[in-house]
């Protein structure tokens, strides 16, 4: 029952400072596998002020989903992602799943400030506070994915059309012999991590501008384009 589940796992019930009640994180967490994993991360990084998106693997066994839908019907501020993918290591619908938990959570009542991507195997090494006392330091209304112009080893990424292909139900990415066109815009593409702490307003901004969009097509048939796409839009002007 909730609970006992809220009572034995000791998830903390109201905000620990006046600073963290007034600055709500917005966490987005892709998961597919070891529930107990993901229940200890979660009870880690949980307050009650924050908003939380968790997008389960289309392909996740559908006792793992029940499993995971029965713990967030527990709590009011945490709810699983509208529409869900069948996500495949360094394929477009790794970087398809953060997005559609963006649009549902530019879309919630939470007045959340930030959002934090994590996979079902992270970890926190910080507190709730420490991490937004960071935010709010040198990063304070900038957004924190780091990157470099893409170097010549990776060129590879963006040059030919990957696809997502399934053998053995082993899901994986291939590239096809077809050269992809320039990027949208003129655009020049940096590299850098999949994971990231966005700015709500930029978050709207990669839901609506047209640059967004037309890199966001355009990375289609990329490999990793999460290791791309929020880099190369961060590094616009203005």
């Amino acid at each position: 029952s909730c609970p006992t589940l809220l009572q034995t796992l000791h998830f903390i019930t109201k905000p620990l400072s006046e600073e963290e009640g007034n600055f709500s994180l917005a966490y987005i967490i892709t998961i597919h596998k070891e529930l107990e994993m993901f229940v200890r991360l979660l009870r880690a990084i949980y307050m009650p002020q924050n908003i939380y998106c968790i997008h389960i693997d289309e392909k996740s066994p559908r006792d793992y989903k029940t499993a995971v839908q029965n713990i967030v019907n527990c709590f009011e501020n945490i709810f699983i992602s509208s529409k869900t993918e069948r996500v495949v290591y360094a394929g477009f619908s790794r970087l398809q799943a953060d997005i559609n938990c963006m649009r549902d959570l530019v879309n919630s009542k939470v007045q959340w400030n930030y959002v934090i991507n994590l996979c079902g195997q992270d970890y926190p090494l910080k507190t709730n506070r420490e991490i937004i006392q960071y935010i709010k330091s040198k990063w304070n209304g900038k957004n924190i994915t780091p990157g470099i112009v893409q170097p010549l080893h990776v060129k590879y990424r963006t040059e030919v059309s990957y696809r997502e292909y399934t053998h053995s139900g082993v899901p994986y990415v291939y590239p096809a012999k077809i050269r992809k066109a320039q990027p949208p815009h003129n655009l020049t593409i940096y590299f850098g991590s999949a994971y990231y702490i966005l700015s709500k307003a930029f978050v709207q901004f990669t839901l609506s501008d047209a640059r967004a969009k037309a890199l966001l097509e355009w990375s289609r048939d990329t490999y990793s384009p999460d290791e791309h796409y929020w880099v190369t839009l961060n590094r616009l002007p203005g």
